[in-house]
């Protein structure tokens, strides 16, 4: 897994994996993740998703580790422009809104961040 990494400005950073962000990607991602939320004046840290081809479970847990750290830190973590395949794992998760993603839901169902409707 290649992952990059750009400043966004006003204390905003991208963090780009390219791969599959699986068991064997997750463990770069973090290392990525870590580094990036070491920066000082970190506000908001957005994971550009449209490298990503496949997602699976250890790569759900990964973000949603991510973004508890980075909120713990005083910053936040959101996702964008998801891959159909990793944008319907989100989904069906139900971790899109969580991860600020709420575009993702196109059946009037979003939620407020931090909640999780049952269907």
């Amino acid at each position: 897994m290649e992952i990059g990494t750009r400043d966004a400005g006003a204390g905003r950073l991208v963090l780009s994996p390219v791969g599959d962000l699986d068991m064997a990607g997750t463990p770069a991602f973090d290392r990525a993740l870590d580094g990036v939320l070491d920066r000082p004046g970190l506000l908001e840290v957005v994971v550009d998703l449209g490298g990503v081809a496949f997602l699976d479970s250890t790569g759900v847990a990964a973000l949603l580790r991510g973004a508890a750290e980075a909120v713990g830190r005083g910053a936040k973590l959101r996702v964008a422009d998801p891959q159909p395949l990793v944008a319907r794992v989100l989904r069906i998760t139900a971790v899109d809104v969580l991860l600020g993603w709420p575009d993702g839901r196109d059946d009037g169902s979003a939620v407020e961040p931090g909640w999780r409707r049952l269907r």
